[in-house]
């Protein structure tokens, strides 16, 4: 059964049943997965998910069900379930079926180029790589993953209120963690990267910089713990970043999550911040013209010279707050419910290279990379503590790779100490990326 004869007789049977309002949203997504290890394809996947959610207006409350077919028996089973579901509901603010906005910006998020990559081109790229990765430096022992993945996604989203939305979607990602040895020390260097054009994957290039990414942590020394001006550089400020996005969602500011909520309109950071959400970026993991509600996107300013513009909101949202939907409600998948969640959130880069935020550090740390970002920060007081890696900084210059390293600090406070922003916007394998950024100082203590 086709996804338009299946609505009919879904809503047709809801309306029997006394359902008013009623919306079918599908999701399909296939996905390709292939590991190599010394030139040998150590794993190999392909999986197809698909389903659909019921979402419909019983007795003035919303009821849920979702199933994994579109077959008759599914028609009966999501409709029973949606009702029983809208009985146990005690919300005093019900969500509405959305009848659709005025007007829908196209965007290019499925690339048919993309899409014509064969497996064994995917295999041989690999391959290519992994052969110039071995060839870069002798101190080169493996790989801790070597992994190629790539999805083809489509959502289809209708309902009885006229609305009927549909959209493809695809990328290509590597992730690939090289391992270096010197002497008695072992250190790991990563690549990661999502696109949709997959000839900016260059083997010679990927090689050098996953190696040298590794061959830069080896020989570290200590350096004093004191507070320090701190650079992050473009992919561990965007990991940090992804870590507190959650700050700018009206959902959590709504139920006391979020230290942000009443603050539009004030200075929340260094007047130099400006942060953008694009939901027509052409790489963005989760670029959309119309949100899980079918509400229509739009790029927006979410700071702006170091001021809240907005929150992000879903239609629920945003009618408590009394103001339009920024279109950001969201679905994990079509068994989610809805939330709230940022297309593509990013600090717009400026002008300046790393090099030369470097160079303006008389004494300083660069961070590289972070970890335990879930276990070492707490989103609604904004403290975290975490563990780094990076390098000393001395009169512009770097100097050494640092032992192991724990910034702390508290992310409100680091959005107000920002004194430097790069050129350089990364956002890896996120929705939330971010160039490099020099904070006037961070709490730094080396092993």
């Amino acid at each position: 059964m086709n996804i338009q004869e299946f609505q009919q007789k879904l809503f047709g049977m809801g309306e029997k049943q006394g359902f008013t309002d009623m919306e079918l949203y599908f999701e399909r997504e296939e996905k390709f997965k292939c590991g190599l290890f010394k030139g040998e394809i150590d794993s190999y996947e392909t999986s197809e998910i698909a389903g659909g959610s019921f979402r419909g207006l019983f007795n003035g409350k919303m009821g849920y069900a979702f199933t994994e077919k579109l077959d008759e028996d599914s028609v009966l089973y999501l409709v029973e379930n949606a009702k029983e579901n809208a009985q146990l509901i005690e919300e005093e603010i019900q969500e509405e079926i959305f009848g659709g906005s005025e007007e829908y910006q196209a965007g290019s998020f499925y690339s048919t180029e993309l899409a014509k990559v064969t497996v064994p081109k995917k295999i041989e790229l690999l391959k290519e790589i992994e052969k110039h990765i071995y060839a870069y430096d002798k101190r080169v022992t493996g790989t801790n993953y070597f992994i190629l993945e790539s999805a083809e996604s489509e959502r289809y989203i209708s309902n009885n209120k006229g609305l009927s939305l549909d959209e493809k979607q695809n990328y290509i990602g590597m992730f690939i963690s090289v391992v270096v040895k010197q002497g008695d020390e072992t250190k790991t260097g990563a690549y990661v990267k999502a696109t949709k054009d997959f000839s900016s994957f260059v083997p010679k290039e990927i090689a050098k910089y996953a190696v040298e990414e590794a061959l830069s942590k080896l020989n570290a020394k200590t350096a004093e713990s004191k507070y320090y001006p701190v650079l992050l550089r473009n992919d561990a400020a965007g990991d940090l970043f992804q870590t507190f996005s959650e700050i700018f969602s009206a959902e959590n500011a709504q139920k006391g999550r979020s230290l942000l909520k009443g603050k539009e309109g004030e200075t929340i950071a260094a007047s130099a911040l400006q942060m953008v959400d694009d939901p027509f970026l052409e790489d963005g993991l989760l670029s959309r013209s119309f949100d899980s509600e079918g509400f229509a996107t739009m790029k927006k300013a979410i700071v702006k010279d170091g001021k809240l513009v907005t929150l992000l909101h879903n239609r629920k949202t945003a009618g408590i707050a009394g103001i339009e939907s920024t279109g950001n409600a969201y679905k994990g998948s079509y068994k989610g419910s809805l939330t709230v969640s940022p297309s593509n959130l990013y600090v717009v880069p400026s002008k300046k290279s790393l090099e030369e935020l470097t160079a303006s550090v008389d004494e300083g740390i660069l961070i590289t990379d972070l970890a335990g970002l879930h276990s070492g920060a707490d989103t609604v007081s904004g403290d975290f503590s975490l563990a780094a890696n990076g390098f000393f900084v001395k009169d512009g210059k770097v100097q050494n790779t640092v032992k192991q390293m724990t910034i702390a600090g508290n992310f409100f406070e680091l959005l107000k100490n920002i004194e430097a922003i790069g050129s350089d916007l990364e956002f890896s394998m996120s929705n939330v990326g971010s160039p490099s950024l020099l904070i006037k100082e961070l709490a730094v203590t080396v092993e």
